[in-house]
């Protein structure tokens, strides 16, 4: 009579078997994770091409508005608001007499939110602080802060993808 063998296959993961997986599960994360980092770089500079479009329009368009005389200036200044929070506050338009002879009182709004730098990490500094200021009376190769703002851009001191530096924007 002989009797029955027992199989000698187990129901489990051999060590080298999990060793291996261990390994390129690894090995597949430290491939993603750089391109994660790049992919994380190019949507910031995405949101900060966007936010300088969107403050410059905005200064613009308060230019525009001064040089059109719907807003008041005083004469000598350049046109351009004297800080960026201005952008954001309901300004009174220079009031016109409708035919009747009343005169009306109007008011606008350039920008309805002032868009953060998406390089500024600190979210107690508020958006207007996060932007390095250009004067109308300033070099361009050396551009200052002053009596208004004619331009911004990032403080950041980082580099682009691209090689050139956010502050240059």
């Amino acid at each position: 009579m002989s009797t029955p063998r027992k199989s000698l296959t187990s129901a489990g993961f051999t060590l080298i078997e999990l060793v291996i997986t261990v390994a390129l599960v690894g090995l597949m994360a430290m491939m993603v994770l750089p391109l994660y980092e790049v992919t994380t770089t190019r949507m910031k500079e995405s949101e900060l091409r966007h936010a300088l479009r969107t403050i410059r329009e905005g200064l613009d368009a308060y230019k525009a508005a001064v040089d059109d005389g719907r807003l008041a200036s005083d004469a000598g200044t350049s046109g351009y608001p004297p800080s960026l929070e201005l952008l954001t506050e309901p300004l009174e338009l220079v009031s016109k007499r409708d035919l009747s002879g009343s005169q009306k009182s109007q008011r606008m709004v350039i920008l309805r939110q002032l868009p953060r730098d998406p390089f500024n990490n600190d979210p107690d500094i508020p958006a207007a602080q996060t932007w390095q200021t250009r004067a109308y009376a300033s070099r361009t190769d050396d551009p200052e802060p002053g009596e208004d703002v004619f331009d911004v851009s990032s403080k950041s001191d980082r580099m682009a993808l691209d090689g050139t530096s956010y502050s240059s924007w």
